[in-house]
């Protein structure tokens, strides 16, 4: 089942806070990247060195297959669009 929402940037990073879990999938479209992976974890903010909520992502793809960490605080701006996929529900976001 797949359902499709419209969020603001704050309503989408609470989102993330409150239902993203380790081992789902979350595709993160922001700028001209499209980062799809499995979450390994999720780093609350950080108010001491302005760090954003953070995202550990494994990336999953034939030519990069690598892990990386996204902050919300920076890709904020040009957050496009995030797919959220866990038991077999998938939420389709489109960052306002």
């Amino acid at each position: 089942m797949v359902e499709e929402v419209q969020m603001t940037l704050e309503e989408a990073i609470e989102y993330v806070r409150n239902n993203v879990k380790v081992r789902d999938i979350l595709e993160i479209s922001y700028n001209r990247i499209f980062a799809p992976g499995e979450v390994l974890g999720i780093t609350e903010e950080d108010e001491v060195t302005g760090e954003g909520l953070r995202v550990g992502l494994q990336l999953t793809g034939e030519i990069l297959n690598q892990s990386i960490e996204v902050d919300f605080n920076e890709i904020g701006e040009d957050l496009i669009e995030m797919r959220h996929i866990h038991d077999d529900k998938e939420l389709i976001i489109e960052v306002l």
